[in-house]
C-alpha cells in the first residue's frame, strides 16, 4: 500500500508491506466551498450573533485586525481585501485601519513572508500592516488581573481601537483545545510576561489543557478572562481541508462565532479510534507547520492518545528552518543535559516560563508513554541530538523494526499529522 504524508510544500510517499494491517486516520470527507469569495462576503453580510460587518463598523473611527503569523495557512488573501474595502465603505478612513500580525513570541514576519501571509499587495499598499512585538513594554496596556493573579497585558494598538477583528484558523490545538478566536489575542498580541506566565507547568500540566478539549481547560479559560474585558471584539473564523481549501467561514461575536466554527470542525477532525497501536507514523502537518522542530512537537502530542505504552511514534517533518528560536534550542539543550525528570521538576518551580520551553515540556508527554522517532533529514547534524528523540533516515527500516519489536502488524498512519486528532474510545461490549 502506498501512502502520502504531508511534508513541506509537497508530500512524502511511503510503501507499506502488504502483510501489515494499516489503519489510515484522516478527516471525514470535508465539503469544500465552491465560491470562497462569495461565502466570505455572505459571512460579513450575515454576522453570527452580531449583525453584519457594516452594523458593527457603524460609528467607529478606527479598526485593528489581527492575523495569524506564518505558522498558520489562513486564506487572508481572500478575506482581507473584502474586509478592508467594506470597512472603508462603512466610514472608517483607511489610515485608521491597521493589521497586526499576531506573532505572540514568534519572530516577526517581514518582506516576502509578510506578503505571503497577507496575500494581497493592494492591502499592503492601502493600510498599515505591522508585527506585534511582545517584548516591547511600551506597546502594551493592562487589561485586567486574572483569577490566577497574573496580569493580562496586550498590544495597545488593538486594545485602544474602536473596532477589533481577529482572523483565525480553527484547528485542533494541543494546549488550548482549539486554535483561533481568543488565541489571536492571547497569546497572539499579549505582553511577554503574560505569555510566559500562563505557559508554565501550572497551566500545561493541568489535565484539562489538552487537544480538542475546552471543558475545565484552564489555558482556554485564562484567554477568555482577558478577551471578555474588551468591547467591540469580533472574529472571522475559517476551517480548511487537507489541501488548504476553504470549507467553512463565518463572522461575528468572537466567542459565539468561534464556538460554531469548532462545532463544525469537530465532526471532521476528531476521529474516534477503538484500539491503541504499538506503531504510529504521522506527519508534522506539512508547510508551513513543519518548518521547525518546535512546531513538529505537536504531531507527537496529538498522536499519543492511541499509543500503546512502550510503542513507537514515527514523525516526518521537513524542518526547513531548523529547530526554531534560539530560546527553544536553549530549552532543548537543557533537557538534553538534565533528562526528563529533572527538567520537568525545574519547570514546576517557575512563576514565569522561559520563552519557548513549554514546547519542550509538551514533548515530554508522549515520551512518558513510548518512544519518538524523527525523520527530518534536512535538520542539521549539530542539532539532531537536541531533539532528544531518535533520529532516523530510513522510514521503512524503522517501521519494520517497530513491528518486529512489538510483534504486532497493526499500524496507524496519520497523513495530515496534528490537523487530525485520533481519540481513543474503548469499544463497548455488545
Amino acid at each position: 500500500m502506498d501512502i502520502s504524508l504531508n511534508y513541506g510544500k509537497t508530500s512524502l510517499g511511503i510503501s507499506l508491506d502488504k502483510d501489515w494491517d494499516a489503519t489510515i486516520i484522516e478527516k471525514q470527507n470535508m465539503p469544500v466551498i465552491d465560491d470562497p469569495l462569495a461565502a466570505i462576503s455572505k459571512a460579513f453580510s450575515k454576522g453570527d450573533e452580531s449583525g453584519s460587518l457594516e452594523d458593527v463598523a457603524k460609528g467607529k473611527s478606527s479598526a485593528c485586525i489581527l492575523i495569524c503569523d506564518v505558522t498558520r495557512p489562513v486564506p487572508n488573501g481572500l478575506i482581507l481585501p473584502q474586509l478592508v474595502e467594506r470597512l472603508i465603505k462603512a466610514g472608517i478612513k483607511k489610515n485608521c485601519i491597521n493589521v497586526l500580525v499576531a506573532t505572540g513570541l514568534h519572530r516577526p514576519n517581514i518582506g516576502d513572508e509578510l506578503l505571503e501571509i497577507v496575500g494581497s499587495k493592494k492591502v499592503l499598499e492601502t493600510i498599515r500592516v505591522e508585527n506585534h512585538y511582545a517584548r516591547k513594554n511600551e506597546d502594551h496596556v493592562l487589561l485586567c488581573t486574572s483569577k490566577s493573579g497574573l496580569a493580562i497585558k496586550i498590544d495597545r494598538r488593538f486594545a485602544m481601537s474602536d473596532l477589533k477583528i481577529v482572523i483565525g484558523l480553527v484547528e485542533p490545538h494541543f494546549m488550548a483545545g482549539y486554535s483561533g478566536g481568543r488565541k489571536l489575542v492571547i497569546p497572539g498580541v499579549a505582553h511577554h510576561q503574560t505569555i510566559t506566565g500562563f505557559h508554565t507547568a501550572k497551566f500545561l500540566e493541568h489535565p484539562g489543557s489538552r487537544t480538542c478539549n475546552l471543558k475545565e481547560n484552564i489555558f482556554h479559560e485564562f484567554q477568555l478572562e482577558g478577551i471578555r474585558t474588551l468591547s467591540n471584539l469580533f472574529a472571522v473564523n475559517v476551517v480548511i481541508d487537507e489541501k488548504r481549501n476553504l470549507s467553512f467561514v463565518n463572522f461575528g461575536d468572537i466567542e459565539k462565532s468561534h464556538a460554531r466554527a469548532i462545532q463544525y470542525l469537530k465532526q471532521y477532525a476528531e476521529i474516534k479510534i477503538s484500539e491503541k497501536f504499538s506503531t504510529i507514523i504521522t506527519s508534522a502537518g506539512g508547510y508551513p507547520l513543519d518548518k521547525t522542530y518546535y512546531q513538529t512537537v505537536k504531531a507527537m502530542v496529538t498522536a499519543m492518545d492511541i499509543l500503546e505504552p512502550g510503542g513507537d511514534i514515527i514523525v516526518v517533518s521537513e524542518c526547513s528552518e531548523g529547530m526554531g528560536s534560539d530560546e527553544y534550542l536553549t530549552a532543548q539543550k537543557l533537557l538534553f543535559k538534565l533528562g526528563k525528570e529533572s527538567f520537568l521538576e525545574r519547570l514546576k518551580s517557575r512563576e514565569y516560563a522561559e520563552i519557548d520551553e513549554w514546547q519542550t515540556e509538551m514533548q515530554l508527554k508522549p515520551m512518558c508513554i513510548g518512544n519518538i522517532h524523527l525523520f527530518a533529514p534536512k535538520l542539521s547534524e549539530k542539532h539532531r541530538k537536541y531533539t532528544y528523540v531518535n533520529n532516523i533516515f530510513d522510514l521503512n527500516k524503522m517501521l519494520c523494526e517497530s513491528i518486529k519489536r512489538s510483534g504486532n502488524k497493526k499500524i496507524a498512519v496519520i497523513p495530515e499529522g496534528p490537523y487530525v486528532i485520533p481519540i481513543y474510545e474503548k469499544e463497548r461490549e455488545k
